[in-house]
């Protein structure tokens, strides 16, 4: 039988205890220490893209890592935390989500996960049960937790990443939502590290009539933005005598920046992180489809018979 993610949990996570690990030759490891049949290794997932074994592993790695026990290194590769440690340390018999809500990283985590609803509890303490739900408000449930988690990873890799990768993601993901102009000139439009206060200008037509200017802040989560950035950047769009500007963060901006950025007078628009991850989906920026899943249902109109 093909353990679940949250059975992998444990296991994943003595798999780095003592040093970096690729993900790859875990799998490999675990197929073994749970003596999976040949039909259980090569069993797929519906998209016929990955296996079902393989896919809960990354599951339970990316779990882990939102609480903050491991984190990834070089491409494929992992490594145990001190965090991590001392969770080995205890020798848990188990370790699943319940297990990992004792993490404040991964309380975030949730959280970040829901919005709050009319009766102040999140989205996540108001999820949908399988036992009342209709299969298509599980189907939207379990791709809104699938696409929650995959802003998360998107934006700590992001977090993780260069300055010069960050300018160029913003690049890219404002290249993929139409600004830019002419492919060959896009390359040029933004990345002017330091140029009187912007972090570049791209074109916001394919002319180059209009132009926008972008402050890109690669900060940790609760590093917020103040409204003294806000004023600088202001500062600098009027010295460029431009009419809008775009701010990314890959944390978040202060009720005080906001309300700056609304009484300055000029058009900034602000795009903290969560935002920025979501846009990252929308575009395929740093992520691609895996499958396409089509809900149909009766056209009731061709079954209106005449006569």
């Amino acid at each position: 039988m093909i353990p679940s993610y949250q059975t992998l949990m444990l296991p994943v996570l003595k798999s780095c205890e003592n040093g970096e690990v690729s993900t790859p030759d875990i799998i490999d490891n675990l197929v073994d220490e749970f003596t999976l049949t040949e039909e259980e290794k090569e069993q797929l997932l519906p998209s016929g893209k990955q296996t079902k074994f393989s896919n809960r592993t990354h599951w339970a790695k990316g779990y882990l890592k939102q609480a903050g026990l491991l984190k990834y290194t070089t491409r494929g590769h992992f490594i145990i935390t001190d965090e991590g440690k001392k969770v080995l340390a205890n020798n848990p018999e188990r370790i699943d989500n319940k297990f990992l809500e004792q993490f404040e990283a991964f309380q975030e985590f949730r959280n970040r996960k829901g919005t709050q609803s009319g009766n102040g509890s999140t989205q996540k303490e108001a999820e949908i049960s399988t036992e009342n739900a209709t299969p298509d408000e599980l189907l939207r449930s379990s791709h809104k937790t699938i696409n929650d988690s995959l802003a998360a990873d998107l934006l700590g890799r992001v977090r993780e990443a260069t300055p010069l990768f960050f300018e160029q993601l913003i690049v890219e993901l404002l290249l993929a939502m139409g600004y830019g102009g002419t492919s060959e000139n896009a390359g040029e439009a933004i990345g002017k590290s330091g140029d009187d206060g912007v972090d570049g200008v791209i074109d916001q037509d394919p002319l180059g009539v209009d132009q926008i200017y972008v402050q890109a802040k690669r900060y940790a989560e609760g590093n917020n933005i103040g409204a003294g950035a806000i004023r600088d950047f202001f500062g600098a769009l009027n010295l460029k005598k431009a009419q809008k500007g775009i701010f990314f963060t890959t944390s978040a901006f202060s009720q005080p920046s906001i309300d700056t950025a609304r009484d300055l007078g000029m058009r900034i628009v602000l795009i903290d992180g969560t935002r920025l991850a979501k846009l990252m989906i929308r575009y395929n920026i740093g992520c691609r489809d895996e499958d396409i899943l089509h809900l149909k249902k009766v056209d009731e109109e061709f079954f209106e018979w005449e006569g």
